[in-house]
Order: C-alpha cells, then sequence, then structure tokens
C-alpha cells in the first residue's frame, strides 16, 4: 500500500466571494446566473488542479483572476452605498468561517509537534493574530507530523497556504473605494495600472522579500481584474466595440504565453508561478468572458440540470475554498482502506495505483458535502440570515412551482 500525497500543491487558489449570490452586472437586476456559473466552474476547475497538478489547467481556465473579476464587479455595485458599511459587511462575512477552520487547523498542528516559540520567539504571538484578521500571512510549519504517519509531512502548507487568498481579498476589499474613485476619475489607468506593477515586482526588476512581496505580487496580479469586474459593472465594457475588446484581449494574453515562454519553473506552464504571465493572461481571459456576459437569470438549456449545485456552490463558496484541500488530503487515508479488504492485494493494487488520483477526485465531493453540512451554516450566520444545511435553491424551486 502507498500513500499518496496531493498533486499540484499550492496553486494561488480560487478566489471566492462571500457575497456570491449578489452577482449582477450594471443594469441587470436580480442574481447572474452567467457569473454564478463561472464562480462555480472556478471552484471546481481548483479542486481538481490541487489533486492532478495539471499546469494547462492554469491557462484553460484561470480561476483566480475570474473570481477576483467577479468579486470586483459585486463590490462595486455594492459601494452604491456607503463605504464603511460594505468594507464591514464584507469582512463579516468572511470572518466566521475562517475562524472555523483555524480553530481546527492550528490545534492540529500544535498537536504534532510544531513549537513557533523556539523557532520565531515572541514575534510568533503577533503572527497568530493573521489567523483572527487575516490582513497577513498566518504562521505555520514547513513539516509537521511524521512523513510515515497518517498524512505526508507537508501537509500544513498544503491546508494553510490557500489562505493566501483570504488576505489578498480583504486587502481588494478595504482599497476598493479608492479604487472605484480612481477608476471614475481615470479609468484606462487604473484599469491597466495593476499590469505595469506586476511587470515591476513580477518579473525580477524590483524585488521585495518575504510575505510583503508575496502579498503586494498578488495584489498586483490580479488588481487589473478586479478593477475589471468594476468596467463589467458600471458598463465600461459595453462601450467598447466588441471586435477591439477580443482583439485587444488575444494581444495581451499572447504576450502573457510569451512570457510564461521564457520563464518556465519546474511545474512548466503552471501560470501561478510566473506572476506577469498570469497576470496578462487572466486579465486577457476575463475581458472575453465578461465582453460576451449573457444576462442570465435562469440557466439556460441543459445548464439548468446543473442550477442546484450551481446555488449551492456559490452559497457555500467559501467554505469549499477553505476546507477543499485538506479534505483532498482526507481521501488519502479513506483510500489506502481499499488495501486492506482481502484479496485485493497484490492482485488489484496495481490497477488502484493506477487509479488513484481518480478515486481521490471521487471521494473528496462527498467529504465537501459532508463540511457543508457541518460547518457551511456559519455563512448564513456571518451573513445575518438563517442557517441553512443545504443551501442549493430546491425550496426556492418548489415555492416557485407552486406559485405557477
Amino acid at each position: 500500500m502507498t500513500t499518496h500525497s496531493i498533486a499540484g500543491g499550492g496553486e494561488a487558489g480560487a478566489a471566492v466571494h462571500p457575497a456570491a449570490p449578489e452577482g449582477t452586472a450594471a443594469g441587470r437586476p436580480g442574481r447572474d446566473r452567467y457569473l454564478d456559473l463561472l464562480r462555480s466552474i472556478a471552484l471546481v476547475r481548483v479542486v481538481v488542479y490541487h489533486i492532478f497538478g495539471w499546469a494547462w489547467l492554469t491557462i484553460v481556465f484561470p480561476s483566480m483572476g475570474v473570481m477576483f473579476a467577479l468579486a470586483g464587479s459585486l463590490m462595486a455595485r455594492s459601494l452604491s452605498r456607503p463605504a464603511w458599511g460594505v468594507i464591514r459587511g464584507r469582512v463579516r462575512r468572511l470572518l466566521p468561517p475562517t475562524w472555523a477552520f483555524a480553530a481546527l487547523v492550528v490545534p492540529v498542528i500544535f498537536y504534532f509537534g510544531w513549537k513557533p516559540l523556539k523557532e520565531e520567539g515572541i514575534w510568533w504571538f503577533i503572527k497568530l493574530a493573521w489567523y483572527v484578521v487575516p490582513v497577513g500571512a498566518p504562521p505555520y510549519p514547513w513539516h509537521s507530523g511524521d512523513k510515515s504517519g497518517l498524512l505526508e509531512d507537508t501537509w500544513a502548507v498544503q491546508a494553510v497556504g490557500p489562505l493566501w487568498y483570504i488576505r489578498a481579498y480583504l486587502w481588494f476589499v478595504i482599497a476598493s473605494p479608492l479604487l472605484l474613485w480612481a477608476f471614475k476619475k481615470v479609468p484606462w489607468m487604473t484599469l491597466l495600472a495593476p499590469l505595469g506593477l506586476t511587470a515591476i515586482v513580477g518579473s525580477g526588476l524590483f524585488t521585495i522579500p518575504g510575505e510583503t512581496g508575496n502579498a503586494i505580487t498578488d495584489f498586483a496580479c490580479y488588481g487589473s481584474c478586479w478593477v475589471l469586474g468594476f468596467a463589467h459593472q458600471q458598463g465600461l465594457l459595453a462601450t467598447i466595440p466588441r471586435y477591439v475588446s477580443i482583439s485587444v484581449s488575444a494581444l495581451i494574453m499572447a504576450f502573457g504565453l510569451w512570457w510564461a515562454s521564457g520563464h518556465l519553473t519546474a511545474d512548466g506552464w503552471d501560470l501561478n508561478d510566473i506572476p506577469l504571465a498570469q497576470a496578462a493572461w487572466s486579465f486577457g481571459f476575463c475581458v472575453i468572458l465578461l465582453t460576451y456576459s449573457p444576462a442570465w437569470q435562469q440557466l439556460p438549456g441543459r445548464l439548468a440540470r446543473f442550477d442546484k449545485l450551481v446555488t449551492l456552490a456559490n452559497n457555500r463558496a467559501v467554505t469549499i475554498y477553505l476546507w477543499h484541500n485538506l479534505l483532498i488530503m482526507a481521501t488519502i487515508p479513506i483510500i489506502d482502506l481499499l488495501w486492506r479488504i482481502p484479496g485485493v492485494w497484490p492482485t488489484y493494487s496495481g490497477f488502484l495505483e493506477s487509479i488513484y488520483t481518480i478515486l481521490m477526485l471521487i471521494v473528496v465531493w462527498p467529504l465537501i458535502g459532508l463540511m457543508i453540512v457541518a460547518v457551511g451554516w456559519l455563512e448564513d450566520v456571518a451573513a445575518k440570515r438563517s442557517p441553512r444545511l443545504w443551501p442549493n435553491g430546491a425550496s426556492r424551486g418548489r415555492r416557485r412551482s407552486q406559485r405557477s
């Protein structure tokens, strides 16, 4: 029996938005199911990436850029209300689910022998506050437990690593009133400035060490996608001829691939490791998605069969994002139980080894479902709604059918 590790490691996360169900573009009342669908695809893509580690997925669908663009659109819409109340509401929606995640992970890290005081001294107590108000990088050990134990010794890195997004999202939320003001004054400069900043900090021209550098690089890399959400919500994209938008986007994306080709890492074409390529490709990709953005109040045609899953994913986006890496790791000891079935080893062990990652993909979804039931209701509490165990919109659908 062989214990497997998660392929792919720490992608720059799947961006999610705590207020996901609000999504609409300018002038479109109610929920925009097209945006909801994009968000759901992004979440699924991130889970698949973290299991299989396929670098080409970052090109086929750049989830991070897409989700930041969607979040920016929603934030711009919300800022029609007083800014302080919007920021406070966004932060409130995010913190309780994050606290629940930290309440489990941090004690387990300590259980496996983490001794941060010996490693970092009293400064560690200050950094521990990032688990409570995650505007910085929360601390965790690079090695935890035993390589021969239940999980590999890098489990803490894989579990806590995705919290980078929580930090980036809060930075964008706090900066949004200023960014939106600048966008209304000088839209094109505000839209493209983050790409220029990424060219500086993400290309090696200017290096900022440590977590400060990582935070600034993340902010720059996805800044244009966030502000692109402003352009979508404010209707700026609709004023540009479609052929112009697509042509310029194609050129920017081509530059991103060209830059990536000369800066490949050990993971090859994984754009998560190449900030400037990630920024350019994600921006161009999002321009195309939002330029063709249809006004869907309901999912059309065959997509309608996925309506409940799309609704559930959007209502529990934070829960899915926070827990998915830890749950992927939890599939390993579950799948390894197959080797204990009489007759499986050694007769079928080779076959099971060959489909191990497929089994991980199958097993992780029930585990995500269990986590949605267990802690997902915290998203409702954080949003000042009545707690729901499985908010897939089924009850709303029944009410519609009864009225009709």
